[in-house]
Formats: structure tokens, sequence, C-alpha cells
């Protein structure tokens, strides 16, 4: 009997945070059944479609919002982050779910960090469930240098040299970023995340962020 298919959900805010974040482990995981759900730029002119060709890349499917994101960042309510989710999301169990980080990734960028609060508030109030939560473990040590994985987290790899080279050929080719842009020279190497294997467990750590 064929072995059912990992069903793994990616839950970005920005095309192109898939592949910096977790570009490398969805190139590693070929076999996962991967769902990304970008909860910003979908009437963005550029990305949007760039978006669609990285879906392709990656062998996922996914879909995009149009959640506000303007240079303001003005804080959105908890209430309609979630509402955006769940809007997009094409079922409300996954075996795997990854997101940002209630910390973000850099310093800083709000709808990173409310991505990551809401994800942990809908796995907890079961409106979504998971067998795992993992979210991203990067820092950029308040702006002091580019964002890096975190070697303390719970999941900490070197990506393979091939890898590697096919995420930045994403970020450059793919999206278009010049090679001297933040996003290029950002594109990790390695890939980092804090792993959740129940809700209270993340929760708490929510709780006391």
């Amino acid at each position: 009997m064929r072995e059912k298919r990992k069903n793994v959900a990616i839950i970005v805010a920005h095309p192109d945070d898939e592949t910096l974040w977790v570009g490398g482990t969805i190139l590693k995981n070929r076999d996962w059944q991967c769902f990304i759900a970008c909860l910003c730029r979908k009437n963005d002119l550029d990305r949007a479609p760039k978006f669609e060709k990285v879906l392709n890349i990656l062998g996922a499917k996914g879909v995009m919002g149009d959640m506000d994101d303007s240079p303001e960042q003005r804080p959105l309510p908890d209430v309609l982050v979630e509402e955006s989710i769940l809007e997009l999301l094409p079922s409300t169990h996954f075996d795997l779910i990854i997101t940002h980080s209630i910390y973000g990734e850099y310093t800083r960028h709000r709808r990173h960090e409310e991505i990551g609060k809401a994800i942990i508030n809908l796995w907890h109030s079961a409106l979504l469930t998971t067998s795992e939560l993992w979210t991203f473990a990067f820092e950029d040590h308040q702006k002091a240098n580019f964002p890096t994985a975190i070697k303390k987290a719970s999941i900490f790899y070197s990506l393979p040299q091939e890898i590697w080279e096919n995420k930045y050929s994403i970020v450059t080719n793919t999206y278009g970023f010049n090679p001297e842009s933040w996003e290029a020279k950002t594109t990790p190497k390695e890939e980092a995340f804090w792993r959740f294997l129940n809700a209270d467990q993340a929760y708490n750590w929510l709780a006391h962020k």
C-alpha cells in the first residue's frame, strides 16, 4: 500500500517568505504535500504572478490573500488575521503547520508576528488542528546582521549546497531580487524551527512573550 503523503500547510505573510525561511526544507521534502497560504499581496501585479511560478518550482499548491500590508504596519485585530487565515486554507487539519515566529524573523515586521500569534490562537481554540507546529527560528540581533538561523532552536540544519542554490535562484531569478538586495544577501544557508507538539505548549510560549 502506498504511504500517505504528509499534509503540510505553510502560512506566511508575503511572497518570498516561503522561500527565505522554509524553502530549503520544502525542496528537501519533495514527498510532502504542501499548501502555501500567503496572506498579503494578492493584487500585487509584480509579486503575485511570481508567487505562482514559485509554487510550481516548489511542487506546492497555494493561494494568496490581500490582508493590509501598508508601510505603516498598523496593528490588525487578532480576529481579522485569524479569519483571513481560515478563509485561505483548504482544510482545518494538517499533519504539520509551518509559520512565522511570534517574534518574527528580523527587526521587525508586525505582520509576521501577528500571523505567528494567530496560528497559535487558532490551534489552541481547536479552530485549526495539527499534529505539530514549526515556527521559523531566525534572528538579526536588532538589525546587527542579516537574519540567521538560531542554532539552539528545536530543529536546525545546514542546507546541501544544491538545495541552497535552488533556493537562491528562486529569490534572484524567479522573484527577481538583485544579488545586492537585502533579500538575496539574507537568503539563509541554514534553516531552523521551534517545534511544538501540542497546542498548550505553543500557547504557553505565546503567553510568556
